[in-house]
């Protein structure tokens, strides 16, 4: 395999992971020793997000044809390290941040795409204090029960209303 070969594979496969992520980041690594950037790699490896290092030139051409803002492609300069989040935007956002204030806010998020829309290093963090998903769902769960909840109420109390009313009528009726 030539060194063109090779470099068509990088981006072949890069693409192919961009374009299946439910979001990727774009962080400059500058700063972090080989021992820091390991403990990166572990930590998001655990979480099931990938952190890749590749040249910027073959990372721009990785973009073409994704549906992705193309203007994310000015963000490739520089050290660049790209994080895949493949099903859940807001864990890789938490890993990255949670080790940048750990770390003199290193890596440095650049950009990022989530859902196929742009974001910025400051949207990056708003995710990144979100709440896990399983928390937003058992929350939004909650929000549906609760006018469930006190229709139910107010159906067994008519109802129960209602019983008192018929067994004081038979009663009055058995009277007379």
């Amino acid at each position: 395999m030539n060194v063109r070969e090779k470099k068509q594979a990088v981006i072949d496969e890069l693409h192919e992971k961009l374009g299946s992520a439910a979001a990727f980041y774009l962080a400059d690594f500058t700063g972090l020793n080989v021992k820091k950037v390991t403990e990166l790699r572990a930590r998001l490896r655990k979480e099931g997000i990938e952190y890749l290092v590749v040249k910027n030139t073959l990372a721009e051409r990785a973009l073409e044809g994704l549906d992705v803002p193309q203007d994310i492609a000015a963000f490739f300069r520089g050290p660049t390290a790209v994080v895949i989040g493949r099903q859940d935007p807001v864990t890789a956002a938490k890993v990255l941040s949670d080790f940048a204030r750990e770390n003199d806010d290193r890596p440095a998020v650049r950009a990022g795409v989530v859902e196929r829309r742009a974001v910025s290093s400051e949207d990056v963090k708003r995710l990144a204090k979100l709440p896990p998903r399983e928390q937003l769902l058992a929350e939004l769960a909650g929000v549906f029960e609760a006018p469930m909840a006190q229709l139910l109420l107010s159906l067994q109390a008519k109802l129960t209303e209602t019983l008192g009313l018929l067994e004081a009528l038979r009663e009055q009726r058995e009277g007379a």
